[in-house]
């Protein structure tokens, strides 16, 4: 099974983002994906920024997922 965890983009080079992901910076193509910028959320899958995602969409998975983190220690 695999999770889609966004992303935060921190860095933009021709058609490469760097995305921070739970503290971890990973290259990814944006040729999938149009109208990202630098402090969009969005989600990386096999190297690519496949979605964008909204801020406060993007929060509340990363805030939900900090709680089922936590139960798991």
């Amino acid at each position: 099974m695999c999770i889609a965890i966004p992303g935060k983009v921190i860095e933009i080079r021709d058609a490469m983002a760097r995305v921070d992901v739970a503290g971890t910076r990973k290259e990814a193509s944006l040729m999938l994906t149009e109208g990202v910028g630098i402090g969009d959320y969005v989600i990386v899958h096999a190297g690519f920024v496949i979605q964008k995602v909204d801020d406060q969409e993007a929060q509340e998975t990363l805030r939900l997922l900090g709680e089922f983190m936590g139960e798991q220690e």
